[in-house]
């Protein structure tokens, strides 16, 4: 797991423009994680992934609301995990990109109001799909190789 959580933290340097400047890919390696691993491992996994990412960013929205993101994070990565065991892969890429990319901008309401919030599903749909549809090409990759 801590290599996983080295590699969110190279993730989280290479951000996705956006509003707050927290959309990055950092959230990969978490995805990546509760597929190979589980969804508590990859829980972990990406909600450190997201604290990199807010500290690097200067916690544009405040820690409180940015631990908030990533305990949501790590739900959505055991959500991915989950999907992917009960609905099959493309599923889970499916719900997983919903839940970070639509859902997760609604956390800003309380800072941003609703104009906020929209602005920031492209941006999160954008490093939502990024994140996820590499960590399952990489599951794929590395799943079909093992015997």
């Amino acid at each position: 797991m801590a290599v996983f959580v080295a590699l969110s933290a190279a993730g989280a340097m290479i951000k996705i423009p956006s509003p707050t400047g927290t959309v990055a890919l950092d959230s990969c390696p978490g995805y990546f994680s509760g597929l190979t691993f589980g969804g508590l491992e990859g829980a972990i996994v990406a909600a450190m992934g997201h604290l990199f990412t807010a500290a690097t960013g200067g916690f544009t929205l405040g820690v409180f609301l940015h631990v908030i993101i990533a305990v949501e994070m790590g739900l959505f990565a055991a959500a991915f995990w989950w999907a992917n065991k009960k609905l099959g892969l493309v599923a889970a890429v499916i719900v997983a990109t919903g839940l970070n990319g639509v859902l997760c901008a609604f956390t800003v309401l309380p800072v941003g109001g609703l104009g906020f919030a929209l602005s920031m599903i492209p941006p999160l749909l954008i490093g939502s799909a990024v994140n996820i549809i590499v960590a399952a090409a990489a599951y794929k990759g590395v799943s079909s190789r093992m015997i």
